[in-house]
């Protein structure tokens, strides 16, 4: 007798959907860079190069505070938008110490990032009176069921129900 096929338990996941959304949104922002021949920026680099040209060169560590990321996540971010050519690194305070700074051509396109930057804060605020239930209230209300209880501790609670985790 030939063996069973294991369930997969990701074919449930009752927040692709919100993930799925997030991606065809970045995609179609990225689809207006295309558009406007802007090559190789991605949303996701957007916030890091407005902050960056507002508050100057930062360290990694103070661009992943001013952004609320880990430093390991933003080092490869960091990392990809050099590659890009919209970042350097350039000399600290100190010998030990980079800074992130902006390029010349960041530098050139940040008026344009700020422009769809507000452009798509509208479209969403847009968005959101359109429907009965804001993503963002619904943002809001998740994080005030997760100051009741960590999601660490219900994914704990169900783990310590679940033979299979022993």
């Amino acid at each position: 007798m030939a063996d069973e096929p294991t369930p997969d338990p990701t074919d449930q996941s009752l927040w692709r959907p919100l993930w799925l959304l997030q991606a065809s949104m970045d995609a179609d922002i990225a689809r207006v860079y295309a558009e406007h021949r802007i090559a190789g920026l991605k949303p996701s680099y957007v916030r890091e190069l407005l902050r960056l040209h507002a508050r100057g060169p930062m360290t990694i560590t103070e661009l992943a505070e001013s952004v609320g990321r880990t430093h390991s996540a933003l080092s490869q971010k960091v990392a990809a938008m050099r590659a890009a050519g919209w970042v350097e690194t350039v000399a600290g305070d100190d010998a030990r110490s980079k800074k992130v700074t902006l390029t010349d051509r960041a530098r050139g396109l940040v008026g344009r990032l700020a422009a769809e930057w507000r452009a798509t804060e509208a479209a969403l605020a847009e968005i959101e009176a359109e429907v009965p239930y804001p993503l963002s209230r619904a943002v809001a209300d998740v994080e005030q069921a997760l100051a009741r209880k960590s999601f660490h501790d219900r994914i704990a609670e169900r783990l310590a129900e679940d033979p299979a985790w022993e």
